[in-house]
């Protein structure tokens, strides 16, 4: 029988890893599923792909557990900019996914996944990163899947400490306390400040998609376009400044 650990090297999946690899449960591979962008460019925060690739994955490796990495044929501007073909939007941009539906969770992340699990034999068990106090997330395990945090009481909170201790907490905690995608509809106007402040070129690519005529839709999440969002932050800097030079 084979044991995979689906990881997105946030502290709940590396946790699950480390247990694996500290109390001896049988743990074959890491699968890693990177979404991205562009074809050049990376959907994860530069400071969590950074981890991944120079920290986490040599970690592993070094403990005795190689890493999959999968990727999609499709990226989040391919999705993007795709062109609805039926229907009264017919010919329109599909642009900004849907928050609750994502299209580039379905096309970047699960379909590559789903595709490689049907290569696995068919009684391969799945370590999911789930914690003891996530009881919702829990009820939705099945087959053969299974959480190694719950097994052994392991708290959102004691996950984050394991990685810690062991040197492999990733550093988008230092700002956030959710993993996902710089371009996320869901990502927390911290998050979002974060990419603004310390990634203007990632930020910039946003923007040119906003600008692009034709889409279905302008809002970025429920809420705000994302050229709305970059006004906010270019006001508050104005008034920042203007604070600075009063005092």
């Amino acid at each position: 029988m084979k044991h995979v650990a689906s990881c997105s090297f946030g502290k709940d999946s590396i946790a699950t890893v480390l247990l694996a690899l500290t109390l001896n449960e049988p743990l074959d591979e890491v699968v890693y599923c990177e979404v991205m962008f562009d074809r050049d460019t990376s959907g994860e925060v530069p400071e969590h792909r950074n981890f991944i690739y120079e920290t986490a994955i040599p970690a592993f490796e070094k403990l005795g557990v190689k890493t999959k990495v999968l990727r999609a044929e499709k990226t989040y501007v391919d999705l993007f900019t795709g062109k609805i073909t039926r229907g009264p939007k017919k010919g329109l941009l599909r642009s900004f996914p849907i928050c609750g539906r994502c299209a580039i969770q379905r096309d970047c992340k699960l379909k590559p996944i789903l595709r490689y699990q049907k290569s696995l034999p068919p009684d391969t068990v799945q370590y999911i990163g789930i914690a003891k106090d996530e009881p919702e997330l829990l009820a939705r395990l099945g087959g053969n899947q299974v959480s190694l945090l719950d097994k052994y009481d392991y708290t959102e909170s004691d996950a984050k400490q394991l990685c810690r201790q062991a040197g492999l907490l990733s550093p988008v905690y230092d700002f956030t306390d959710r993993g996902g995608c710089w371009f996320c509809p869901n990502a927390k106007m911290k998050e979002l400040r974060h990419l603004y402040d310390h990634h203007p070129n990632l930020w910039a690519k946003m923007l040119e998609l906003q600008a692009l005529p034709g889409k279905v839709s302008e809002k970025f999440n429920r809420t705000m376009r994302f050229s709305d969002i970059d006004e906010k932050f270019r006001r508050e800097d104005a008034q920042e400044s203007l604070f600075r030079r009063a005092a």
